[in-house]
């Protein structure tokens, strides 16, 4: 039996008798779950649907708001509540439990609107019934009512997040009972003193107020019966929070405001409406300023009624508000025109059609089930809103990856992307993220995009902002390779012909170039190709000096050159493996001759000072090219291609590999080791950025 017979009443009325055993099944369920509080406890779940009942909502959702109840938290699974009272009610209960587990807000949003906003988008995202919103919503009333209970840290963050995020959400959604009483409990609490000044006040002159507004509804009414006019004519009552607003925002006192005292005339057509204009204002003074034609000129979001202000025969400011009925369902029940229009958002054609539709479903207890289903898959159906690690929201479109997140967040964390947790998992680069994800994304240093990012068959990017940051960048590293493989074309060209100087400026002149770096490019891009530039290079007024043949100059007999003497045999030590580029220190050894090292060597580094007097000066005979083995380890997220990917880019750059082995470890990521034959440190920081553009790297270098 229920602990609770004067609620389950309540609750009770207007439902069947089948309809009636499920609602007493779930207060049972209630009432056993609390058993071991005291008896006179009333449930959460049981005020929340009596809350509730003032929407004339629908059996399903006065299920989920009873079997929402926390203390029901492992007294009863989902699967327990479907197979008993069915899986609408089930889905309720577990998109209620996400709402209330999405513990997001803070103060700080109260100065970043668009947090707020996103905030609010993120909550009717995430549900998959929008009824369950209907229920966080009565939830939160229930816990306003109750305020007062708990300290004053806890009063005030929640009565803020519920004026930031609570409040207009029961706005958008069109349910004008649940945004009143919202605003007036948080504003309760935020701001005491101001609302028991204007709460006396309009306790003093409430029996006055209700006085002259009946008073004058019973004039109008009589002034339209004689002018043979249908329309309905009712007061409009304000709230607490709404006349504080209007107190800033126009800086009037209380007593100045002229809609506190308001009706609104309802009508059977357009024509009507003018009709009814004329008679308020023959009969009565009107404030011609304060008069406005939303009629004729209707507001952007479509809002349509006549405003006027009259005074009546004690003097008393009344505002009238004349609308058709069409009117009346458009701005109150249709799409949402009023939210709008108080909270100035942009139209959007999907979410009024959603929100026509949960109006629709309000008004209508019979209301074909497919409502729902539209409002969910239509209302931000293009939007997804997730979280960083720090709780910041980010407004994405649907299909964005971690890396459209990455780009979202700055342009570099997007370039040294490699990897993202998503709500501490390890996902792909391609995961499509949800509402409610909470995303970390895993960076290298130094890294750079991959060509495959851009790919739109692979799904590696979805923003056309991310995608553009990417293509910016290739074409950035297109231009500076180009200028450097036009530099070494320059170089080799001028060393074929033996010049030992060009006169850059002359040849500018012959390509028509404005610069150096124009000129490199398009010699770098092959737009002028190696005979145009030989030609050039012949012509008497570019070369600086007399041309020199190959066969006059003196080959040396090693590629470094040391203490000055180009000729000297030597050798690479294995410790380091110098390549040409590298910084290098000749080191005489008893048996082995000269032994090159790079001057950064731990091994020339650690020599005590008798070993240090056997080092001699070296350096790399310029322009003489050589080969060098030199070591590179690997760092990659799996071993899956790993090899095959990077041999494939070294064979593109015609680099011999010596040897190369693979070890994968339990978290199934890779260290590939090489060895290869590269010709200077140019191409080997060119190999190696290719090879870290590859989506599979964590980190690629050279061995040391």
């Amino acid at each position: 039996m229920n602990k609770h017979p004067g609620v389950a009443q309540s609750l009770f009325n207007g439902f069947s008798e089948t309809d009636t055993a499920l609602i007493e099944q779930a207060l049972n369920l209630l009432d056993r779950a609390g058993s071991d509080q005291a008896s006179n406890t009333r449930p959460k779940g049981a005020d929340v649907a009596l809350i509730l009942r003032g929407v004339r909502i629908d059996l399903d959702t006065l299920l989920g708001a009873l079997l929402s109840d926390s203390r029901l938290a492992g007294h009863v699974t989902e699967i327990a509540i479907g197979a008993q009272f069915g899986d609408t009610a089930a889905g309720l209960v577990r998109d209620v439990k996400a709402l209330n587990d999405m513990t997001v807000y803070s103060p700080d949003m109260t100065s970043q609107p668009d947090q707020a906003e996103t905030l609010r988008c993120m909550l009717l995202a995430m549900t998959h019934d929008v009824r369950s919103v209907l229920i966080k919503l009565a939830y939160r009333i229930q816990r306003l009512r109750n305020l007062a209970r708990e300290n004053y840290d806890i009063r005030r963050f929640v009565a803020q997040e519920t004026l930031d995020i609570y409040a207009p959400l029961a706005n958008r959604l069109g349910i004008s009972q649940f945004k009143w009483e919202l605003e007036d409990l948080a504003f309760r609490y935020l701001d005491p003193q101001n609302y028991r000044r204007i709460a006396q006040s309009l306790a003093d002159n409430r029996a006055q107020r209700e006085a002259c507004i009946q008073a004058f509804i019973d004039n109008f009414r009589q002034l339209l019966a004689e002018a043979d006019i249908a329309g309905k004519v009712y007061g409009r009552p304000k709230h607490i929070y709404s006349i504080w607003n209007k107190m800033r925002r126009k800086q009037m006192a209380i007593d100045d405001l002229y809609d506190l005292l308001a009706v609104r005339v309802i009508v059977d057509n357009l024509a009507a409406c003018y009709t009814v204009l004329g008679l308020a204002h023959s009969h009565w003074q009107y404030v011609p300023k304060e008069f406005d034609d939303y009629i004729a000129n209707p507001k952007e979001n479509g809002y349509q009624s006549l405003h006027t202000v009259i005074l009546d025969a004690l003097g008393n400011r009344i505002e009238i508000q004349i609308r058709t009925q069409a009117m009346h369902d458009f701005a109150e029940l249709g799409v949402a025109a009023h939210w709008r229009y108080k909270e100035g958002g942009a139209h959007n054609a999907a979410t009024e059609k959603n929100i026509a539709s949960l109006r629709q479903l309000l008004e209508d207890k019979n209301a074909q089930d497919n409502l729902l289903e539209n409002f969910h898959t239509e209302l931000f159906s293009d939007r997804v809103f997730v979280l960083t690690p720090t709780g910041k929201l980010i407004d994405l479109i649907k299909g964005a990856t971690p890396l459209d997140f990455a780009y979202a967040i700055h342009t570099e964390i997007g370039h040294n992307c490699r990897g993202a947790k998503i709500n501490g998992r390890i996902k792909p680069l391609t995961y499509k993220l949800r509402s409610g994800d909470r995303v970390e994304i895993i960076t290298v240093k130094n890294g750079s995009p991959n060509y495959n990012w851009i790919d739109p068959n692979l799904g590696y990017l979805k923003t056309a902002r991310a995608i553009g940051k990417v293509k910016s960048w290739f074409k950035q590293q297109r231009q500076a390779e180009n200028i450097a493989a036009g530099k070494l074309l320059l170089d080799k060209e001028s060393k074929r012909l033996g010049l030992k100087k060009v006169i850059l400026e002359e040849l500018l002149k012959h390509f028509k170039m404005a610069d150096s770096e124009h000129l490199l490019e398009a010699l770098g891009r092959g737009d002028i190709n190696n005979r145009q530039l030989a030609a050039a290079l012949q012509i008497p007024e570019f070369a600086g000096a007399p041309k020199v043949t190959f066969s006059q100059k003196l080959r040396p007999q090693s590629g470094v050159v040391v203490a000055g003497i180009d000729n000297v045999m030597t050798h690479s030590a294995q410790c380091c493996n110098p390549v040409q580029g590298d910084d290098i220190i000749g080191f005489i050894s008893h048996k082995k001759g000269i032994t090159i090292h790079r001057r950064d060597c731990q091994n020339i580094q650690a020599l005590d000072p008798e070993q240090q007097a056997r080092l001699i000066t070296a350096q790399w005979r310029s322009g003489e090219l050589s080969r060098h083995t030199v070591p590179v380890i690997i760092h990659a997220f799996n071993a899956h291609n790993l090899l095959n990917d990077v041999t494939r880019i070294l064979a593109y750059a015609k680099i011999h590999i010596n040897h190369a082995a693979l070890k994968t470890h339990p978290d199934l990521s890779a260290i590939l080791n090489l060895t290869i034959q590269i010709e200077n440190t140019e191409q080997l920081s060119l190999v190696l950025n290719k090879i870290s553009q590859l989506p599979n790297i964590i980190d690629v270098k050279r061995k040391t």
